[in-house]
């Protein structure tokens, strides 16, 4: 049990049971491995499968797609818990659902029908595939290409930090088709195994060690004509709508990762005397677990928030900005505060604060950087929204 459990606001009995059953799924499948897996760098593909099979990786999804048709706050709520217990997979988990999301909002009634049950069920994996080395924060100075042929098109270049990469089974591909900046990107879906896609070697990471991350190479890859996800030159747009919605999963995982560490931060303080008593009753101790607590649940409140606005159609860029920045940020410091509460023993592998905190950093970084993040507010306010 936890020493300090969220308290959740949850909108239904059903929504109550999808998140007790991630809870058990956390405690009982995935704690027990994440130690050893992280240690190994081992990706665990499985537990993708199992995931698609409990009906988790479609939950914000229509069930006529094969979905759940939970709203994002539910979904969110399942997120955290997840990542509060093995944070490559929340984050692979994050990062499939958006990478699902231009096919199920974007593509054909045929597109759907072909592709996503497969998605959502487990046995395909998806990959995002938009930055590149020197278009990360600006994606709209991509030079990855996709030329026209007679029966498709056929795409050469190059994408980067690409999570599931060389392990995915399906790659949501962002790419030039015209000189447009802002119309002149595209974007398809791309099989793992198209001849010519080549993964480079998984990037040596001081974090998230259990999630690939890698290079994929276009090296003229051939794609049909029916890959194309909504009209020639829209991919941007559709790329900045699928963000919005990632950076709210990746603001959920950070608030459960975050969580976890506080948990793990009461738990050892409780336990642990000095003085003859608890440190937790000690006040520097006692104080700085506050900040924590109010930290965790300050981010979980805006990060709902965001999702609640997204639920009822409602414009939540900006919310979705905030709420990354935020839950990112305490998701840093809390990690590093519980690495401070255990002392010596944070420092060492016997606990899995120092992990958190080395998973914690890369948080603020992917999905938009924070530094990208307040741009996005600080125009947001400019134009008034």
């Amino acid at each position: 049990m936890s020493p300090c459990p969220a308290t959740r606001l949850l909108p239904s009995t059903d929504a109550e049971d999808i998140v007790a059953l991630a809870r058990d799924f956390a405690a009982n499948e995935l704690t027990p491995r994440v130690a050893q897996a992280e240690a190994a760098g081992a990706f665990p593909r499985d537990v993708f499968r199992r995931l698609g099979a409990l009906g988790l990786l479609g939950m914000p999804y229509p069930e006529e797609v094969g979905g759940a048709g939970l709203p994002y706050e539910v979904y969110l709520q399942v997120l955290e818990e997840i990542a509060g217990a093995w944070a490559s997979v929340g984050v692979g988990l994050s990062v499939h659902v958006m990478a699902c999301y231009p096919l199920a909002t974007f593509g054909t009634d045929e597109q759907r029908e072909r592709w996503l049950p497969e998605l959502l069920g487990g046995e395909l994996l998806g990959g995002y595939c938009l930055s590149e080395a020197d278009a990360g924060s600006d994606p709209g100075a991509m030079r990855t290409r996709a030329e026209r042929t007679p029966d498709g098109y056929r795409i050469s270049g190059s994408k980067a930090w690409v999570t599931h990469g060389g392990d995915a089974d399906f790659y949501t591909l962002f790419a030039r088709t015209s000189e447009e900046r802002s119309r002149g990107i595209s974007c398809f879906l791309v099989a793992g195994d198209a001849d010519g896609l080549n993964p480079q070697a998984p990037e040596h990471k001081m974090g998230l060690t259990g999630s690939t991350t890698a290079t994929l190479d276009y090296d003229g890859v051939q794609v049909d004509g029916d890959r194309l996800v909504g009209d020639e030159g829209a991919g941007l747009s559709i790329a900045l709508q699928a963000l919005d919605s990632g950076r709210l999963g990746i603001a959920a995982v950070a608030v459960g990762l975050a969580q976890s560490s506080l948990d793990h931060a009461v738990r050892y303080a409780q336990e642990r005397e000095t003085f003859g008593r608890p440190i937790i009753e000690h006040q520097g101790l006692g104080f700085l677990l506050a900040d924590m607590a109010a930290a965790v649940a300050s981010a979980r409140a805006v990060t709902l928030d965001a999702a609640r606005l997204r639920d009822r159609g409602l414009p939540f860029g900006q919310q979705a900005s905030i709420a990354k920045l935020v839950a990112t940020d305490a998701a840093m410091k809390v990690t590093t505060d519980a690495v401070q509460v255990l002392g010596g023993y944070g420092y060492t592998k016997e606990f899995p604060v120092e992990r958190h905190m080395r998973e914690a950093k890369v948080m603020q970084i992917f999905e938009g950087t924070n530094q990208i993040q307040r741009m996005v507010i600080a125009r947001g306010l400019a134009r008034g929204a």
